[in-house]
Order: C-alpha cells, then structure tokens, then sequence
C-alpha cells in the first residue's frame, strides 16, 4: 500500500502544470526587458553623432517604429499554425500545443542572443517574431496549458485550479521582472550588455521543454460520464478562455439549451463584445506605449528601474485576484467589471501625468483592480449562451481581441510619435477616455 500511495503522489506530481507556467513566464519576463533596452541601445549608437534632444526623439521614434512592425507580427502570425497545433493536440498528443510553441520560443530568443554577440541589425528580431508565432506562439501554448490544467480537476474545482494557474503565472513575472534588469547590466564587465540575461532566458525555456517532454504527463479527465469526458477532449484545442467555460458548462443539458433561445440574451452578448472590445483597446494602446515612456525624459529609466516597473506591472495579478475572491461575495459581475474599468482608467489618467517615479507607481497602485474586466466579462458570457455555443461566441471573443490588439498597437504608437514633441503623455489620457466609454454599454 505505501509503494502503491507512493507511486501515486509520484504521478500526480508529474501531471503539475506550473513548472512550466513558472519557468516559461520568467524567461518571457527575461526576454522583454532585454529586447526592449537592446532595441534602444542600437538606435541610440545609431544616432549617437546628434544633439542629445534630437538624439532622444530620434531614438524614441526608431523604437517606436521597430515595436509597430515586431508586434504586427507578433500578433498575426500565430493566427497561421494556432488552429492546426491545437488540432494536433486533441487528435495526437496533448503536449504539442505546449511543445512547438516551447521550442519557437527557444529559437527567436537564440535569435536575439546571437544578434547581441554578432552585431547583427535588431531587424533581425522581425524574422525571430515570425518564427515564434508560426510555431503557436502564446496563444497555442496557453491553450494547451488551460487544457491540461482543466482535465485534471473536477467541475466544482476547475475554477480554482484555473485560477491558481494564473496566479502562478502573475508571480513568475513579477521575481522575472525584478530580477531582468539587474541580469541586464550586473555582468557588463564581463560581457556584452543583455548576454547573460538572454542566456538565463534561454536556460529557462530549455528546462520547461525538457520537463513537458520528459516529464509532464497528460492527467486523466476527471470526468466520470461519457458526456463530460468528451467535453475534456474538447477543451484542449481550443483557446484558453474557450477551455475555461466549456470545461464549466459541460455539465448543461445540450439539447434543451440548443432549442431554447433567449432574445434578450443577445444583446446583453453584443453589449459584453463591445465593452470587452473598447477596454481592451483601452489597455493595449497605453501599455504599448509604456515602455517608450519611461526611457525618455523626464523619468529616462535605466535597465533595473525599467524591470521593477514590469515587476509593478505583475502585481496587479494578485491584486486582481484577490479582489475576485473578496468582491463575488458581495457583489455582482457587471459591478465587478466597472470597478476593474475605474481602477485601469484611473491609474491611466494619473500615468498621463506622470514626472517623477514615486507618481509612477502611484498611477500602478491605482491600477490594482485592471485585470479584473476581461475574465469577468467572459464569466458573464457563459451564463448569457448555450453550452453548446461555448466554442463559437468565446473564438468570435478571441478573434476580436487579438485583431483589436494588433490595430491598436500599430495606431497608438504613431499617435505617440505624432504627439512626442508637445505632450508625451497624450496616449494615456485617451486611454483614459476610451476606458471610460467601456462603461457605456456595460
């Protein structure tokens, strides 16, 4: 009995997800901070003959125009492979959604590791984007992680367990951020600036490949009838909010929710899209241009106090998280959802005023709640729809998203650029604005 009890803690502990959250969202921590002061480094010893107040906007504008392209196609690239992979998953093998995406990640930041030791032109990276996202990107690998963490856990803990997961991945960028911008600059005696924080991110990346390849295992579906275990399979190619609520909702009754429409319902569904729509626009355009932000006057931040200000960024998952856990108990979702819009329009309209770093990290504390919207948002959706139309509505979600997303970035940074010169926190308060209209509908 105590072999068999042992073997059993043994294989549950190989079907623990988190390792991989934790070791795949530091290198992920690791990896942005280094491409970003790159990034400058090269346009300012491009520049590096002009007047220092020329030589700042130049170099502003040279990052700004490399991010537009890189997040272009960063964001639409995936859409190529990210349907197959997941198909391939729930038909083969359920870890190589997780897998290919793993190993894409390992090879744009070899990319990035080589250009740091080569010389090469940071538009390099562009090609280090596309191969990331043609192997699955976030989006595939993030299904696959949903997928497992979901097959494992029973309905009335699948929720939490999702949560944790998230949790998990919240504070794993928080310690990678903290520690990114001291890897950056702590070993320059050494060697090149950025060398051995790509190397640990690299590292990282490694040791969650040879730990789902040789170690994770596929949980069994906790499912006990035939309806419920075929709704786990289905889970797993789908995208992570998709496996959330089809997990959730595996248990209603398909046939009677199918032949029952309920009119009001719908606009209630259009009126969650726009608002999930317009607040994220909302938050991708100002954090887009954040960064920027923050290397020019009057902050003109340097590679640690740019890794606290993304480790300040993360404390928001806990934040949110715990608010979650207080405000459903005594409140309902649509409140929920207008306290997570007050606090992000807050903190952003504060950030448009931003001169001095204690203000910075006021403007974060007042974002505390920003996380909450979006996964309430789609909490409220799955009470609004049939189980049946889990898939279509959450990927139509998705898909609207990622496409307001890829737009917003390419708009807010040429409005950033156009508004450099006389106000350089311009983005925010229209951030500011737009966060405001989200609450119209809702």
């Amino acid at each position: 009995e105590a072999v068999a009890s042992s073997m059993v803690g043994i294989t549950a502990m190989r079907t623990c997800i988190e390792p991989v959250v934790v070791g795949s969202q530091v290198a992920s921590a690791f990896y942005d901070t280094a491409l970003l002061l790159v990034v400058k480094n090269y346009y300012n010893q491009t520049n590096s003959t002009a007047p220092s107040h020329i030589m700042e906007d130049a170099q502003q504008k040279a990052v700004s125009n490399f991010y537009i392209i890189y997040n272009l196609v960063l964001g639409l690239s995936p859409l190529v492979s990210a349907y197959g992979l997941s198909k391939l998953g729930d038909r083969m093998h359920r870890k190589i959604p997780i897998c290919f995406p793993l190993l894409g990640y390992l090879g744009s930041k070899t990319l990035l590791l080589l250009l740091i030791l080569l010389g090469w032109p940071v538009e390099v990276m562009y090609g280090a984007a596309a191969f990331s996202g043609l192997t699955g990107g976030f989006t595939t690998f993030w299904a696959g992680i949903m997928a497992l963490g979901s097959l494992g856990s029973s309905e009335s803990t699948r929720s939490l367990r999702l949560i944790v997961i998230e949790l998990v991945y919240g504070l794993a960028g928080f310690l990678g951020s903290m520690a990114s911008g001291y890897l950056f600059v702590g070993f320059s005696d050494r060697y090149r600036e950025g060398t051995v924080l790509v190397c640990c991110s690299i590292a990282c990346y490694v040791f969650c490949l040879l730990y789902s390849i040789f170690v994770l295992t596929v949980p069994k579906p906790a499912a006990s009838c035939p309806t419920k275990a075929k709704s786990a399979e289905e889970v797993s190619g789908q995208l992570p909010e998709v496996a959330a609520a089809a997990a959730a909702g595996s248990s209603q009754p398909s046939e009677g929710s199918i032949s029952t429409p309920v009119c009001p319902s719908k606009h209630i569904i259009i009126l969650l899209f726009v608002a999930a729509i317009l607040y994220d626009l909302a938050v991708v355009g100002a954090m887009n241009v954040l960064p920027l932000f923050l290397l020019r006057e009057p902050l003109s931040w340097n590679a640690v106090e740019i890794g606290h200000s993304n480790a300040a960024g993360y404390v928001i998952f806990i934040t949110s998280f715990l608010g979650v856990l207080v405000f459903s108990r005594y409140l309902r979702d649509i409140t929920m959802i207008m306290i997570g819009v007050a606090s992000f329009s807050a903190g952003i309209l504060i950030m448009a005023f931003v001169k001095w770093t204690f203000l910075f990290y006021i403007a974060r504390a007042v974002m505390l709640f920003a996380l909450i919207p979006l996964p309430t948002i789609r909490s409220m959706l799955s009470k609004h729809i049939a189980g049946s139309s889990y898939g279509k509505v959450f990927v139509l979600l998705q898909l609207s998203l990622v496409t307001t997303g890829v737009v917003t970035s390419t708009v807010y940074n040429k409005i950033y650029q156009n508004t450099l010169d006389w106000y350089s926190g311009f983005c925010f308060i229209l951030s500011f604005l737009v966060g405001c209209l989200s609450l119209l509908p809702l």
